[in-house]
């Protein structure tokens, strides 16, 4: 069943930039190397400057699980951790019809 992950950061006052050569690299490595990611789309809104919107879409929930596995994930959270002021995360299960 399809498993979709949305993240909303909030980033620190001049720390866009920086965070967003690290994300942009974790989302193209995500579709790249992980057969159960879908889609990984890094958003962000010119009226709000300092907020990021992930959209990610995996196979299921076992394949967002590898995903917190993969050294890129693993290797990126290091680095913004520095540059965020509030993270949400929030998950979802496709509901069948």
């Amino acid at each position: 069943m399809p498993y979709a992950v949305t993240v909303v950061f909030d980033i620190k006052e001049g720390k866009m930039e920086e965070f967003m050569e690290h994300i942009l690299n974790n989302a193209r490595c995500s579709v790249r190397d992980e057969p159960g990611c879908r889609q990984f789309d890094v958003c962000t809104d010119p009226d709000v400057p300092n907020t990021v919107f992930l959209y990610e879409l995996y196979d299921d929930l076992a394949a967002f699980e590898a995903h917190q596995t993969m050294p890129h994930y693993k290797a990126t959270g290091p680095k913004v951790a520095d540059l965020v002021a509030n993270k949400t995360l929030r998950t979802y299960a496709r509901v069948d019809r």
